[in-house]
């Protein structure tokens, strides 16, 4: 980047987040990072000891952050950029989830992610300048069986962040979502939550999913360093993406996605015209 800044990120216990923190120290940046432990508070700020900070919040203490936002920026400095990294992902037949689940999920990756920008956007909007990344997936514009739930929050996060881009353009204020594709991350591992099955009939479909995704933690292709790296290029950028995708994978499922949705556009074209008018 041509100066530094002051990012403020949620969720730098591991990893994209801690990735994120660590090339942004590197590259002399300060860094303010959420976690949910004194232990993870010492860790994180033993990583730079002058430009790394830490504070205690669960982004679903959404009472909380306002005071969080405000104390950072009387006490640390003004915020140049919100990194919306804080999430999990959820894995479980629809059928078989309880609504618990699924509320949980939202709470997490959607609600904590808006909570944390409202209290971040009227400092940035006062001094007409400031960046927004959302750490979505792309799982926010593919699908796959089991991760309904995951996939429903990053599609939100997606679509509030497009849109919420929109409104904040002319007061100098980026909003980015970037969508990892399958990276090194504890994403598929302890960050997993996982609903037990009971309904035999989904067995054949998900079963072998759930193995296959068990025995690929650790040995995705995405490298979560170079993502970090790529996100510091778009905050130098002076015309960031509204979306990003990370990863070639990410980049060619979606790809598929796309072509597959035009296709189903054009076969489908005489029925969706005959409803004008």
């Amino acid at each position: 980047m041509t100066s530094p800044r002051r990012l403020l990120i949620t969720g730098v216990s591991s990893g994209f987040g801690r990735a994120l923190a660590r090339e942004a120290l590197l590259a002399g940046h300060s860094v303010v990072g959420t976690v949910r432990s004194p232990q993870a508070l010492h860790e994180f700020e033993q990583l730079h000891p002058h430009r790394a900070t830490g504070r205690i919040l669960d982004v679903t203490d959404v009472d909380a952050i306002d005071g969080v936002v405000a104390d950072i920026e009387q006490n640390i400095g003004p915020l140049d950029v919100l990194v919306n990294n804080a999430g999990y992902g959820h894995e479980g037949i629809l059928e078989e989830s309880p609504l618990d689940a699924m509320r949980r999920q939202f709470d997490v990756n959607v609600f904590g992610a808006v909570a944390m920008i409202k209290a971040t956007l009227p400092y940035m909007r006062a001094r007409r300048r400031g960046h927004i990344l959302n750490i979505t997936s792309m799982g926010g514009f593919i699908t796959m069986p089991g991760i309904a739930y995951y996939c429903g929050s990053k599609f939100a996060l997606e679509g509030i962040s497009e849109a919420l881009g929109m409104e904040v353009k002319p007061f100098g204020i980026h909003v980015t979502a970037v969508a990892p594709g399958s990276f090194r991350t504890d994403w598929a591992g302890r960050s997993m939550s996982r609903t037990p099955r009971s309904i035999a009939d989904y067995d054949l479909l998900f079963d072998p999913i759930r193995k296959a995704r068990e025995d690929k933690s650790g040995h995705q292709p995405g490298d979560p360093a170079k993502a970090a790296r790529a996100m510091l290029a778009v905050l130098d950028s002076d015309a960031p993406p509204a979306h990003l995708l990370l990863g070639s994978d990410a980049l060619q499922l979606v790809r598929h996605k796309l072509d597959a949705m035009a296709v189903e556009a054009t076969a489908w074209e005489a029925l969706t015209r005959s409803t004008d008018g």
